[in-house]
């Protein structure tokens, strides 16, 4: 589907998905340093405990994928998730048309992935450390980890722009041809879907990010048993 509108600005056309994602972005950061400052640790309003069990829900299933503390990469997986699901809400709007149905959006929202991962494992086991995971077992396996890494990153793209697109189209065809009685429970589904590819981006993320910084681990833990001495009587 093409863009609701087009701004022209400087001889440059710049589509619908681009200020939405700007308007998107700054009404979230606003709304998170408004709710910052009114946090109660005594008698909680009922938007802080939603918001508690939100933060507490993102922290728990992170730990249960990396093992670890889980707050170093909370903001990045969290605000991902956050972000896309609030721009799958605007595809219930027939004035506007979600960011995640742009191609563009969703190949940017994969190339932050795509550094953010590399930045997580050169923190934890340094520039040569990680680079060393890409010819691990063995140093033949270098252009096929490399290929990996760009084929994830594509179909994380290309899975949420999919899923956004054609969820838009049938919404859109179905209210020519029946009007709003089908395509009502059919946005109310596809508000669903948009939840889930939310929460599957969030996790591929989070699954990608413990590869990286745990390779070592697993390889310490893997000699461990082996190295360890054997107790004399």
């Amino acid at each position: 589907m093409g863009p609701r509108f087009v701004i022209d600005l400087f001889g440059f056309e710049i589509p619908d998905t681009v200020p939405v994602s700007l308007a998107l972005t700054l009404i979230t950061l606003v709304l998170a340093w408004v709710a910052s400052r009114r946090l109660r640790v005594a008698d909680p309003r009922a938007w802080q405990v939603a918001l508690e069990t939100g933060v507490s829900w993102i922290h728990e299933t992170l730990e249960r994928i990396l093992g670890e503390d889980p707050r170093p990469y909370a903001p990045l997986v969290g605000g991902l998730m956050l972000w896309i699901a609030l721009c799958n809400l605007l595809s219930v709007m027939p004035m506007l048309r979600p960011p995640t149905a742009d191609l563009s959006t969703t190949v940017a929202l994969a190339l932050v992935v795509l550094f953010a991962v590399p930045a997580f494992g050169i923190r934890r086991h340094g520039l040569l450390g990680y680079l060393r995971t890409y010819i691990r077992p063995h140093p033949l396996l270098l252009p096929f980890n490399l290929i990996g890494e760009a084929t994830r990153t594509l179909a994380l793209a290309v899975r949420l722009f999919g899923n956004s697109m054609s969820s838009q189209m049938i919404a859109a065809v179905l209210l020519i041809v029946a009007g709003l009685i089908v395509p009502i429970p059919l946005m109310m589904l596809g508000l669903l879907t948009g939840f889930v590819q939310a929460y599957i981006f969030g996790i591929l993320a989070a699954i990608y990010i413990a590869a990286a910084v745990q390779v070592d681990q697993k390889r310490v833990a893997e000699r461990e048993p082996a190295s360890s001495p054997t107790p004399t009587p």
